[in-house]
């Protein structure tokens, strides 16, 4: 699935359209980026479901209704797209000039989306290449950004689709809850490890390894809790080449900020500070604090 083709040959040709790259909402992408960039890329919604409700992420809902239903104490659940959603994503892109299309997603671990995305690549009217990013919220995000710009740049689906592969693999996603209770009852943490932070009466640090999420450390406060985010984030930083960073949250972003200015601080890299998109919020919940780090050196073609 890590970039399996499906549809059709490769292409090789330069022509700057030639190459459309599609993704999910979970890549929390920041909504500040210029409209020539959100141009380049069709974002594929995934599903918010509260009660009887069913909102599409990013359309119907945002982050912040979902952080104010879950301080009401609302429960919420997801769902991934159909197939169909990605069928149309295809047929637009083609339409609209596109020649092939790289399709990058969530982890496959945490939801079937890649899946469905693969079901429509099969009979999409040009070459679809299917993406697992292993990853989440911007660890997927820059893949998509990487992808979307060295496409704008000509270069052909090969190309593409590895610039991706290598941004994703080269992601560090590292964050804090201040419940382990959304992620256990989305069935993406274990009861376990969910466990782990109540019964030692500890804070625990999570991760996205191998595209599942994991505790990887356990500390006392909410204070030390963020010092290690910073941390790693610095250190994951200075063994990329020309790194970039990213800050999410749910709700209150004046803790993210901060967190932010101290890794430009001490990194000098561009970080951006966005929230979680409203599915990864609903499993997260409010108070969620990520940093995530990728590597940006331009690809070859």
């Amino acid at each position: 699935m890590r970039g399996a083709p499906y549809g059709g040959a490769a292409m090789t040709t330069t022509d700057p359209r030639v190459v459309h790259v599609v993704t999910d909402s979970t890549a929390s992408l920041p909504t500040d980026l210029p409209a020539h960039v959100l141009g380049g890329v069709t974002v594929v919604p995934l599903h918010v479901l509260a009660g009887d409700e069913a909102f599409l992420e990013g359309v119907d809902l945002t982050a912040d209704d979902v952080a104010e239903r879950l301080e009401r104490g609302q429960h919420l659940s997801t769902s991934q797209p159909a197939p169909a959603a990605f069928e149309r994503a295809y047929a637009e892109a083609a339409a609209a000039g596109a020649r092939a299309v790289v399709s990058i997603h969530l982890s496959g671990e945490l939801s079937g989306t890649v899946h469905a995305a693969a079901l429509a690549a099969s009979g999409a009217p040009v070459p679809v290449r299917v993406i697992d990013s292993r990853t989440v919220g911007m660890g997927l995000g820059m893949a998509v950004l990487a992808a979307r710009e060295l496409a704008a740049q000509g270069h052909g689906l090969d190309a593409v689709a590895r610039r991706a592969l290598e941004v994703s693999d080269s992601s560090r996603a590292i964050f804090m809850v201040d419940s382990l209770d959304h992620l256990r009852r989305g069935g993406r943490l274990s009861a376990a490890a969910a466990a782990l932070g109540t019964v030692l009466g500890v804070r625990p640090l999570l991760a996205v390894r191998d595209g599942k999420i994991e505790v990887v450390q356990k500390v006392r406060t909410r204070a030390a809790a963020v010092d290690r985010l910073v941390q790693v984030a610095v250190a994951s930083a200075d063994r990329r080449t020309e790194p970039r960073l990213a800050v999410h949250f749910l709700g209150d972003d004046t803790l993210a900020r901060d967190v932010a200015d101290r890794l430009v601080e001490r990194t000098g890299a561009h970080v951006d500070v966005t929230p979680v998109s409203a599915v990864l919020g609903a499993h997260v919940g409010p108070g969620v604090l990520a940093v995530v780090v990728a590597g940006a050196r331009a690809a070859a073609a």
